[in-house]
C-alpha cells in the first residue's frame, strides 16, 4: 500500500472538482472525462474500504457535494455540467435550493461523496504500516536524487538511501531536470477558518462556481459540529496585499452565522497543472523507476488515492486502466495557452527584469512588522523588521531557480512568484520546490 497525502486540507473526498466534466469533454474527449470520473469515484470507494479493513476511526461520513452559484451568467454552466456528468454515467442532479443557509440560483448535486478527518486517517495508515513491519522515518528531508549502480541514491542531510524505486510525492517535485515540471505548473494559496455557532448546521459539502471561491463543510470537534469555510485564493508570490484573506472569510461566516466564533485559521497552497489534470506516473522517460504525483488542483484527497493505486501498479508491473489519463510525461499540446503565456511572462519578469529595477525604499522606510525589498549600499536586499525593530536581512532571490521574491504581509514570508516556493522571514525554506534556505545578509 502506497500512501500519498497533502497537508492543510479541507478533507473533502469527492470526484466533483468544480465545474470540470464539461471542460474535460470539450478539451479532451468523452472517454477521457469518463475515465477521470471513474478513477475518482473508485478512489472514494477504496478509501472507505481501507478505513473499514484497518478499523480507522477518522470521522468518515458520506455527504452529497454541491457546486452552486448566485450569478445569472453561471446558471447555464451548471446546466451544461449536469448534462456532461450524466452523459458519462454519473448521477448528477440540477437543484435550486440547498441546505446551506444562503440564497442560490442553481446548483449541481453529486450524491455519495464523503468527508473525513485526514489527520486521524493518516495516523491510522501509519499504524497499519508499523503493524505490518514497515518503517517510517521523519525529519529526513530529501534534497536530491541521483542515479547509482544499484538504482538511485536519495540524499538527506545525514544519510543516503539507495533504492530501485523512488516516488516523488513531495507536493511540488524538488528535481528540476529532466522532468521540467516548473514549466508545467504553478501554485495557488488559499485559506480556511473553523467556526463554531449555536445555529443548526447543514448537511452536504459546498463550493461555488466562480472566484472568489467559498467552500463549506462541517467537521467534528470536541464532540460537536463546527463549520470549515475556505477561500481567499490567489497565485503564490503575487505581491498583493493579503492582510484581509482571513478577514474576508470571517465576514462571510458572520453573514451566515452572526453568533459564530472563529476557532481555527490555516493556510495552504496547491500545485495546478496547465491543463488542470494531475501528473501521475513516470517522472521522466530518462529516469526509469522514478515516479511522481503532483498537480492535484486542490482536490488531493481523491486524486492522491488515484496516484497511490497507479504508482503501486507501475512498481508491481501491473497495467492500470487510468494511467494514460494522468500521464505525467505529457507536455504537448499545452491545453491552457493563456496560462502558459502568463506563467512565462512572470518567470521572465522575475528572473531578469525585476533585477534591474532599483527599489525606491530605504532601510529607514521599513516599519516594524513589515517586509520590503530595498536598496542598501547599491545592493537589493530583503528586509523584515519584527515588532521590536530587529532586522532580518536576506538575499531576495529564490534558491530554486533564481526568481526575485515578494513579501507576504499576512504570513510574514518571502514568496516566489515563479513556482511558489516560500521562505520564512529569516530565510528558512518552507514550501517546495525550493529545498535550500535563503542567503542571509549581515548589515553590520
Amino acid at each position: 500500500m502506497l500512501i500519498m497525502l497533502l497537508g492543510n486540507t479541507t478533507g473533502k473526498i469527492t470526484s466533483q472538482h468544480g465545474l470540470f466534466y464539461d471542460y474535460l469533454i470539450n478539451t479532451f474527449s468523452t472517454d477521457f472525462a469518463k475515465g477521470y470520473l471513474e478513477a475518482n469515484e473508485n478512489a472514494i470507494t477504496n478509501i472507505k474500504n481501507i478505513i473499514d479493513n484497518e478499523n480507522i476511526e477518522c470521522d468518515f461520513e458520506f455527504q452529497d457535494n454541491f457546486v452552486y452559484t448566485n450569478l445569472e451568467e453561471e446558471v447555464i454552466k451548471i446546466k451544461h455540467e449536469v448534462l456532461a456528468v450524466n452523459s458519462l454515467g454519473g448521477n448528477a442532479e440540477l437543484v435550486n435550493t440547498i441546505d446551506l443557509p444562503i440564497n442560490i440560483l442553481s446548483a449541481i448535486k453529486f450524491p455519495n461523496q464523503a468527508q473525513f478527518n485526514p489527520l486521524k486517517y493518516i495516523n491510522g495508515l501509519c499504524n497499519c504500516i508499523l503493524n505490518n513491519n514497515g518503517e517510517i522515518y521523519e525529519n529526513s528531508k530529501v534534497y536530491d536524487v541521483k542515479k547509482s549502480t544499484d538504482g538511485y541514491d536519495v540524499f538527506t542531510k545525514n544519510n543516503t538511501i539507495t533504492s530501485k524505486y523512488v516516488v516523488l510525492a513531495t507536493h511540488y517535485p524538488i528535481i528540476n531536470a529532466p522532468g521540467f515540471y516548473f514549466l508545467k505548473m504553478y501554485q495557488e494559496a488559499s485559506y480556511i477558518i473553523g467556526v463554531e455557532t449555536k445555529a443548526p448546521l447543514f448537511n452536504g459539502m459546498y463550493i461555488n462556481t466562480k472566484s472568489p471561491v467559498a467552500s463549506f463543510r462541517t467537521a467534528n470537534y470536541n464532540g460537536k459540529k463546527i463549520v470549515l469555510i475556505g477561500g481567499s485564493e490567489h497565485k503564490v508570490g503575487s505581491g498583493e496585499d493579503l492582510s484581509n484573506c482571513y478577514k474576508n472569510l470571517e465576514n462571510m461566516a458572520k453573514s451566515i452565522y452572526p453568533d459564530c466564533n472563529v476557532l481555527f485559521r490555516w493556510q495552504t497552497q496547491d500545485c495546478i497543472s496547465l491543463d488542470k489534470i494531475p501528473y501521475i506516473g513516470e517522472f521522466s522517460s530518462m529516469m526509469p523507476n522514478v515516479y511522481v504525483a503532483t498537480g492535484f488542483k486542490k482536490w488531493g484527497m481523491s486524486t492522491s488515492n488515484v496516484a497511490a493505486q497507479i504508482t503501486c501498479d507501475k512498481i508491481l508491473g501491473k497495467e492500470n486502466k487510468y494511467e494514460d489519463i494522468f500521464l505525467s510525461t505529457r507536455f504537448e499540446p499545452i491545453k491552457n495557452g493563456t496560462e502558459f503565456t502568463n506563467m512565462l511572462k512572470q518567470v521572465s519578469t522575475s528572473l531578469v527584469l525585476d533585477k534591474f529595477k532599483i527599489p525606491s525604499e530605504t532601510l529607514d522606510s521599513v516599519k516594524n512588522d513589515e517586509g520590503k525589498i530595498i536598496e542598501y549600499e547599491d545592493v537589493k536586499i530583503g528586509i523584515y523588521k519584527d515588532n521590536e525593530g530587529k532586522i532580518y536581512a536576506i538575499k531576495p532571490i529564490c534558491s530554486h531557480l533564481g526568481c526575485e521574491l515578494s513579501w507576504n504581509n499576512l504570513e510574514k514570508t518571502w514568496d516566489c512568484p515563479c513556482h511558489g516556493s516560500r521562505f520564512s522571514y529569516d530565510g528558512k525554506s518552507l514550501y517546495d520546490p525550493s529545498i535550500k534556505d535563503l542567503e542571509l545578509l549581515d548589515l553590520d
